[in-house]
């Protein structure tokens, strides 16, 4: 692979504090471009250059390929909630499309041609039968879904078009944290089930809100293929070194193959707690469908890639260290949050 750095959008984020964490444990050198409007930029290493502003200012994202000598990009940065997407579709729209345009013409004019694109299994939409390939039909049911789906076929037209090779990831439900307590999800008012369903066992929430408990599932609740995020990190490594081994573009689902309730999650959350967690039922979430799992065969063959943490239990005891590690003195963290002092827009 060739010493070319890796622009890592969204590299402030959740998802992408974990990218950037894999990234460099592999040897590879790192910039983030992230607007911090949901990132934080304490999640990226110090030692890794972050440029705040926007993958929409083409002028900036052409800049920061040349200055820092960008040879693959990593798009995570993109709104990713459901319910605000059917609240909000012209932002998810804007954000999630408008923008991966214009990060798109900035790679075809500075001649990036490896790029890794944050896809969603919620491109599905309601599934014809468990578990879903990469050619099931994709049809969305929510502004999140379609605006993901949007994005991976204006990259691939790019891509067919140009010099370029794309793999798009859609990832499953990604939970859980960093092994060595340096990242997880910082974001206070998550909507994640398994972050909600531990901020609830340690008295942060009130109760965890079920929507919806007479689906066509086993026991009712909606059921979700959760991925652990590491796992997930080290799928856009497999993904970059495919690409610089001269791979090409390529669709591929992201999660394990097997399905957890919500139910099933709550009790796993109980068991790593030591305690019991208060369940609010309401109805059902617009855009939720009743299942989706994931075939992984594809990723398996293609990025030869070997997950290490396919266990719900072991996801939710990550998931349960960190917040708790959140509670913590600053001074106790292992990867506290100092001030920033770093932070570019050129």
């Amino acid at each position: 692979m060739s010493e070319a750095a890796v622009l890592v959008t969204g590299g402030a984020g959740y998802i992408g504090s974990h990218v950037v964490l894999a990234l460099r444990d592999s040897g590879m050198s790192v910039v983030v471009l992230d607007d911090l409007s949901t990132g934080v930029a304490d999640a990226v290493p110090v030692e890794v250059p972050l440029v705040r502003g926007s993958t929409g200012d083409s002028g900036l994202v052409r800049r920061t390929l040349r200055r820092h000598g960008v040879g693959a990009v990593v798009h995570l940065a993109g709104s990713l909630v459901v319910s605000e997407s059917v609240a909000k579709p012209l932002g998810y729209w804007r954000n999630n499309v408008a923008n991966t345009l214009s990060l798109a013409e900035a790679c075809v004019a500075e001649r990036v041609t490896r790029l890794v694109f944050s896809s969603t299994a919620a491109v599905y939409g309601i599934a014809d039968g468990a578990p879903v390939t990469e050619d099931t039909p994709c049809r969305p049911i929510n502004p999140y879904g379609a605006s993901k789906l949007a994005a991976e076929r204006l990259l691939q037209d790019v891509a067919s078009a140009n010099d370029m090779a794309v793999v798009a990831l859609r990832y499953f439900n990604v939970a859980g944290a960093d092994l060595a307590g340096r990242a997880g999800p910082r974001n206070r008012n998550a909507t994640h089930l398994i972050k909600v369903a531990c901020e609830a066992a340690l008295g942060r929430r009130d109760a965890v809100a079920v929507f919806g408990q007479d689906y066509d599932t086993p026991d009712g609740t909606g059921v979700r293929d959760y991925i652990h995020v590491s796992d997930l990190a080290g799928a856009h490594v497999a993904a970059l070194r495919y690409l610089g081994e001269g791979g090409g573009s390529q669709v591929l689902n992201c999660g394990y193959g097997r399905g957890h309730s919500v139910n099933e999650v709550v009790r796993a959350v109980e068991r790593a707690a030591r305690r019991p967690v208060r369940l609010r039922v309401e109805g059902r979430r617009a855009g939720d469908p009743p299942s989706l799992v994931a075939c992984n065969d594809r990723i398996r063959s293609v990025l030869q890639w070997r997950p290490e943490h396919d266990d719900l239990d072991a996801i939710v005891a990550s998931a349960l260290a960190w917040e708790r590690a959140m509670d913590a003195p600053v001074d106790t963290l292992r990867h506290g949050p100092e001030p920033r002092a770093r932070v570019a827009r050129r």
